[in-house]
């Protein structure tokens, strides 16, 4: 039996620029595993506070609305038998919920997350005695997970963030977003240590298909060179011949400026191996982003290389 087609909920505005749009090949009245992410407001009191005294030892403790927020989501299952909760972390400022849809529902996703969010800003509103106060930015993000491999590592990243924002606090310069840094004519969001903008010894990698055995040792000779003696690595790293020059060069100390054209939102965090590289002041992520000419593109086109390369090019010349 099919699920019902709801009419599209009216807080599900897809138009809103701050909210992420739902996968549109994905069924999200089915059975499925999700990361869900959403964010308190600006106005509404933290959800709780870090504690620690070294990263590795970071833990996060409930505030009132927090302890709220935490009886909604556990009581969820209670509610909708078709829906699990596997894991979670409530952050200062925002939640990360690992569930399971273990049987197609009548309702949306976004239903329930709408449920989760609705009852915990009423009754953080009696709390705060504030009738008008809205607790949650408009809307969520979504992952869909597409194997158990997948559901480990989002189960993991869950579980980590409160040292991952430890980390970040005790070295902030290695975590900073800037929203405007202009490169060649170009307006580019960056985050990371930007203080690789500044070195002296910034070397492009790239590796072209005319390149001849002969052209691509001396290249990497070079390059590895430049990765051992403090020098930057200037590139989009996309070819497999690039990321093996970016592999070693990491293994001979080598800093990144990585160049993306994925989009870097207010709330960018790098995860996995960039996060590391970031907390040891090895890498600065440079977006040009969509509204500069710069198409993006997935799976990446060859225009998206060529304009990737021609900025990776300018920054390492010093321009």
């Amino acid at each position: 039996m099919q699920p019902k087609t709801a009419p599209t909920p009216a807080y599900y505005k897809p138009t809103i620029p701050s909210q992420k749009r739902r996968a549109p090949w994905h069924n999200y009245y089915g059975k499925s595993a999700y990361m869900v992410t959403f964010n308190k407001q600006r106005e509404c009191p933290a959800l709780s506070t870090l504690e620690y005294t070294q990263p590795e030892t970071a833990f996060t403790n409930l505030t009132p609305t927090g302890q709220i927020l935490q009886g909604q989501i556990e009581a969820t299952p209670g509610l909708r038998p078709e829906v699990k909760i596997h894991d979670y972390v409530i952050m200062p400022d925002h939640v990360h919920i690992l569930l399971e849809v273990l049987q197609p529902m009548q309702s949306h996703l976004g239903d329930v997350i709408q449920a989760i969010k609705a009852t915990t800003t009423s009754r953080i509103r009696k709390l705060v005695g504030d009738p008008d106060l809205d607790a949650f930015e408009e809307g969520f993000h979504d992952r869909v997970i597409i194997d158990d491999q997948q559901f480990e590592r989002v189960r993991s990243y869950i579980l980590d963030n409160p040292r991952r924002l430890a980390v970040r606090r005790a070295n902030p310069d290695f975590f900073r977003l800037v929203s405007s840094l202009t490169i060649g004519g170009h307006e580019c969001r960056a985050y990371g240590n930007l203080q690789l903008l500044e070195n002296p010894f910034k070397e492009q990698v790239v590796v072209h298909r005319a390149d001849s055995p002969d052209q691509r040792a001396r290249n990497r000779a070079r390059l590895l060179y430049t990765a051992a003696n403090g020098g930057v690595l200037v590139s989009p790293f996309i070819s497999p011949a690039e990321k093996v020059i970016r592999d070693e060069a990491e293994e001979a100390g080598s800093r990144f400026i990585l160049i993306t054209n994925d989009t870097i939102a207010d709330r960018y965090k790098p995860a996995g191996h960039d996060f590391d590289l970031c907390n040891e002041g090895r890498l600065l992520i440079i977006s040009p982003g969509i509204d500069t000419g710069f198409p993006a593109s997935h799976p990446i086109t060859r225009a998206t290389c060529l304009a990737l390369n021609a900025l990776a090019a300018t920054l390492a010349a010093g321009r």
